[in-house]
């Protein structure tokens, strides 16, 4: 595939996006779901001592499921028919925050990139350069400026308010909104990626994908009294994630990171980490974390699940299998053509 002369990859999802990680909120589980059999004899009884003790109750949870694979199917299609009918309804507020500008981000935050931008940086050179590790190998920082974060949040308001369609980030998140559907990707998330948080991650997470991060989802979450308060303990569908609080006013709501997902919870320690406006926190994909209750008000956040193709052609990040890959639409789930051994260090648990 080519774009302007440039030859451009063709990006796949995972087939077991239709059948892995299916969240039932009312039980706080993830879980696999390839037919009713299979399902039956893995979760009935598990599904039995969470509370989901009679026939009817299981043919509920059956049904939310079947639901949430048809809409998973349909994905692709249904985000392209959105992202045309926002185009041509909906009238920004601020327009200028679709693309991004030097002014918008924090001095500190511009220091770091040009930092690890330059030929002699190093991993302890830029871990000067940061706040200490907010959880390990978690680390926090300026990203913005809070003007850019009030502005970003009216315009994200504005949407909301608007009749144009929406659709939401994931199953966990009920209330935000699919930033690459409202037109931020090309002039926005796509340049924030490439030229600000990579040579970031190419020093901090070389062995997790940090060097060769090709593609991206980003998304914003909204939490609200009325609204969702919490986030549940779970790890992204991403090498590296990047979370920004971008406001409003709110009290409590501290992210928590616990280990590596590989880890039994049983054997892990959860760490509580202050989210203050216009910060980020990068960290792994895979570490585990979750948000804690917000106690009044309503917050914002930015989240950017950033992808290699290069780690994840060879093992599928969610289901822990060679990826199937299903033709998709944009950066679809990170994957691109037959899966490679990639040169360097493979993403191992660190």
């Amino acid at each position: 595939m080519t774009e302007g002369g440039v030859l451009k990859p063709r990006f796949y999802t995972c087939g077991c996006f239709t059948t892995d990680n299916l969240f039932l909120e009312d039980f706080k589980l993830h879980v696999r779901f390839v037919s009713e059999e299979q399902f039956r004899l893995e979760y009935h009884t598990l599904l039995q001592k969470l509370g989901c003790v009679t026939e009817q109750q299981f043919e509920d949870v059956r049904n939310k499921i079947s639901l949430e694979v048809d809409r998973r199917r349909r994905l692709g299609v249904t985000s392209a028919e959105r992202a045309a009918a926002i185009k041509d309804s909906y009238r920004p507020l601020h327009p200028h925050v679709y693309r991004l500008q030097d002014s918008f981000l924090a001095p500190q935050f511009k220091q770091m990139v040009e930092y690890s931008r330059s030929g002699d940086a190093t991993e302890a050179g830029l871990l000067e350069l940061l706040d200490k590790e907010a959880a390990p190998r978690v680390y926090h920082f300026p990203v913005f400026q809070k003007t850019f974060c009030d502005e970003l949040v009216e315009e994200l308001e504005h949407f909301e308010r608007s009749a144009a369609p929406k659709g939401r980030p994931n199953t966990m998140n009920h209330y935000g909104i699919l930033l690459n559907e409202l037109g931020f990707d090309e002039g926005f998330i796509t340049p924030l990626r490439e030229r600000y948080l990579r040579p970031l991650t190419t020093l901090l997470y070389p062995d997790c994908g940090g060097r060769c991060l090709d593609s991206h989802k980003a998304f914003a979450v909204k939490y609200d009294m009325k609204e969702d308060l919490d986030l549940s303990y779970h790890y992204d569908n991403a090498e590296v994630t990047l979370n920004v609080s971008l406001g409003k006013e709110f009290t409590e709501g501290n992210l928590y990171f616990g280990d590596m997902r590989q880890v039994p919870v049983s054997e892990t320690e959860c760490s509580e980490v202050a989210h203050r406006v216009s910060e980020g926190l990068l960290h792994r994909g895979q570490h585990m974390h979750g948000a804690l209750p917000i106690a009044s008000g309503q917050r914002w956040n930015l989240i950017v699940w950033m992808r290699a193709s290069r780690e994840r052609n060879r093992l599928c990040p969610m289901c822990n299998r060679r990826p199937s890959l299903v033709e998709d639409q944009g950066f679809a789930d990170g994957f691109t053509g037959a899966p490679e051994a990639p040169p360097g260090t493979p993403c191992v648990l660190t």
